[in-house]
């Protein structure tokens, strides 16, 4: 029998309710659909991972975090770019030299342009919350087969964004938890398969994807990717798209929440 693991990504309040601070359109059904298959598939799931992204309102990504020349912060979904910041359009009001060498690093990677988000997934606050359903869901696998799952902090640093959680966008060397997660992707290389789920679709799975077939591709070629357990951030399904095509060329599975293990 094949040894089986379930990778939940970011299936929190502030992205899977309604009500979140980072609502992604479809997340509720995304998630109803994942707590069908660990239903269907519970004594066939050995390990449930979930990661949980966690924040304080100082973040980079947040609109605190900078201001323009009238003192006034971005709204959230404003780009800031390395140029608009030597220029003084935009101004960090925390360690400025660190976080303009971070939009310099990062557009230096061209992967994603650094986006100010809605602050969200605050440290202890409901919206960093798991999903009830899916706590419930977990739970219940918890009950059944007397095994916990397992937790994967991130995004905790406040210079730096955390999308995958293998790694830091911009690891920092002085900052260990921002530094490749090489021991959760040695624990979860002792399975045959890793079932992905969760949200964004666009961002955190999809940068997850891409940092397994960058740092440990033997895992990545282990992901099956639960296509209807996840979706976009509205209007920016186009950033995660590259990262899927690659997986499917390093013959990544993908399958339905349907599936029966």
């Amino acid at each position: 029998m094949s040894k089986n693991a379930l990778l939940i990504i970011d299936a929190q309040y502030d992205f899977c309710n309604p009500k979140g601070a980072l609502y992604v359109q479809g997340a509720e059904k995304d998630m109803e659909r994942l707590v069908k298959f660990i239903q269907n598939n519970i004594f066939q799931i050995q390990q449930i991972f979930l990661s949980i992204d966690n924040h304080v309102w100082n973040d980079i990504a947040h609109p605190s975090f900078w201001e323009d020349a009238q003192k006034k912060p971005p709204a959230p979904f404003t780009p800031i770019k390395a140029e608009e910041v030597r220029n003084g359009k935009w101004k960090a009001r925390f360690q400025p030299e660190k976080s303009l060498e971070y939009l310099e690093k990062l557009e230096a990677e061209g992967k994603f342009t650094h986006f100010i988000w809605p602050p969200h997934c605050l440290m202890g606050s409901l919206g960093a919350s798991i999903d009830e359903k899916i706590m419930k869901a977990v739970l219940a696998w918890c009950k059944a087969t007397g095994k916990n799952y397992e937790t994967i902090f991130k995004g905790e640093y406040p210079y730096s964004e955390h999308f995958g959680i293998f790694a830091a966008q911009v690891p920092d060397e002085n900052v260990p938890e921002t530094q490749v997660n090489y021991e959760l992707l040695e624990r979860l290389a002792q399975y045959d398969k890793i079932f992905v789920a969760g949200e964004a679709k666009s961002h955190c799975v999809a940068t997850s994807i891409w940092q397994a077939m960058e740092f440990a591709p033997e895992v990545a070629r282990k992901m099956v990717i639960l296509e209807d357990c996840m979706s976009d951030v509205t209007g920016l399904g186009y950033l995660g798209e590259p990262i899927y095509q690659k997986a499917q060329t390093m013959g990544i599975a993908f399958a339905k929440s349907n599936l029966m293990i």
